[in-house]
């Protein structure tokens, strides 16, 4: 699976909390996630200064603003996939979707949550169940497991 077919089935899987993700759909898109929320915020730092020094501040104000709610905007339309991707991810691993509950509460805690965030990063860079598992077939060989006879 590459970058594009990656962040292509995120997408298309939206809403979707059913089945397995593989360890490359969830690793592309937080590739992808991070290469836009720096390019995001190199942009609102560029702009932000460029119109502020060249303009007056109430330009700048007015651009940090619109880069703010554009930020917030696409943060939260992407709440929904990302928690349904994690979900997936937990499913391949043969666990519980709830975990993302549970860690979503433990990352509310400052120094345990950090720890948290960490564990769970590491526990998704493991290969999941091979073959089907109590929540789906085995998206990495489904030849094998019977989802196209």
């Amino acid at each position: 699976m590459g970058f594009g077919q990656a962040v292509g089935l995120f997408f298309s899987r939206y809403a979707d909390f059913q089945g397995r993700s593989r360890r490359a759909e969830y690793w592309w898109v937080a590739l992808a996630q991070l290469i836009f929320y720096f390019g995001f915020g190199l942009l609102f730092v560029v702009l932000g200064g460029e119109l502020e020094g060249m303009s007056g501040l109430p330009v700048a104000e007015g651009l940090s603003l619109i880069l703010l709610i554009a930020m917030i905007v696409v943060v939260i339309g992407l709440i929904i996939p990302n928690l349904a991707l994690a979900v997936r991810r937990f499913h391949e691993l043969g666990h519980t979707g709830w975990l993302v509950v549970v860690f979503g509460v433990i990352g509310l805690l400052t120094i345990v949550g950090n720890l948290s965030s960490l564990g769970q990063m590491i526990w998704f860079a493991f290969p999941g169940t091979v073959g089907p598992n109590q929540y789906g077939s085995d998206p990495k060989n489904p030849i094998e497991t019977g989802v196209f006879d």
